[in-house]
């Protein structure tokens, strides 16, 4: 099994995606540089990760999301690869219009890092299969901008087609219905907010992360 980290200007949670991902699962893990025109072959998981890209100017994500390398993620998605956006990552997938929907400030106008409880909203997606029926996990958010939002009709057809991932027990930054992490109609990329890569360990207090990347590997 092979994944890939993509680095941008201001990234500060690559590093901790390849070591999760390599202590969850061994998979062989590259990464990957912003302007980089082409991706290793044979890849079951791109991963963009957590952190600032490009100092989060004009609106967070937006930047990152016309680097060169996203031409080569978008086509990867559409072929069917498996893309994961951790916190920043799931603005740049939201900004590349991978996923709809946008991530604005939190609703308390505060930086926000703390465990969170989530609800497994759909545990059928190759994202939350590994949990086997579980309906509560945990993982980290850190965020400023993290308060997912979608007009109603989108809102609507994320929930009525199964597109709503996870949701906050208790909502941190004012997500529209709770709304922590979204699949795409493919059901081959996911956004999310709070982090598996940091809760991949016992020491970390949850190891429901390393679940979720050695979900989504078992079923590449």
């Amino acid at each position: 099994m092979k994944a890939a980290v993509v680095v941008f200007p201001g990234s500060n949670c690559d590093r901790d995606c390849k070591v999760a991902i390599e202590r969850s699962t061994g998979a062989k893990v590259e990464m990957v540089w912003h302007a980089d025109t082409a991706l290793p072959s044979g890849l079951d998981l791109i991963v963009l990760p957590g952190g600032f890209s490009y100092g989060d100017y004009l609106r967070c994500g937006a930047m990152a999301a016309q680097s060169p390398v996203m031409a080569e993620v978008k086509a990867a998605a559409g072929r069917g690869v498996v893309v994961l956006g951790v916190c920043n990552g799931f603005q740049v997938l939201c900004e590349a219009h991978l996923l709809p929907g946008a991530l604005l400030h939190n609703a308390s106008l505060k930086y926000i890092c703390k465990p969170v409880a989530l609800e497994v909203t759909n545990g059928q997606t190759r994202f939350t299969a590994g949990f086997q029926g579980r309906r509560q996990v945990k993982m980290t958010v850190g965020n400023g901008e993290g308060n997912y939002f979608a007009d109603d009709a989108t809102l609507d057809r994320l929930e009525g087609e199964g597109q709503v991932a996870f949701r906050y027990v208790e909502n941190p930054n004012g997500s529209a219905r709770n709304i922590a992490g979204v699949i795409n109609a493919r059901g081959n990329v996911l956004g999310m907010m709070p982090h598996p890569d940091r809760a991949f360990e016992e020491e970390l207090g949850s190891t429901d992360g390393a679940t979720l990347f050695q979900s989504v590997l078992q079923s590449a």
